[in-house]
């Protein structure tokens, strides 16, 4: 089991990693809706779309990094 050190660490790129896909995801929907559709009745859906888009790419993310195994994230240290 992960000691609460490393627990807390992947809820925090977790968490920061969900917060950027859903703003880029989110503005990325807002471009194209001004961009591309310019009826109010399908603007929202480009918006929509993106976010979702972004947090699904977060969901995938944060799963892959809870179920790893123990990777040690460090430098290379050089034997002499």
């Amino acid at each position: 089991m992960a000691s609460e050190g490393e627990l807390g660490r992947k809820w925090d790129r977790c968490l920061a990693d969900s917060a950027v896909k859903l703003g880029a995801g989110f503005g990325l929907g807002i471009v194209f809706s001004v961009i591309f559709f310019k009826s109010k009745y399908t603007t929202t859906w480009p918006i929509a779309f993106g976010s979702g888009m972004g947090l699904g790419m977060a969901y995938s993310n944060c799963q892959h990094d809870f179920q790893s195994p123990y990777l040690l994230h460090g430098k290379f240290v050089k034997v002499s």
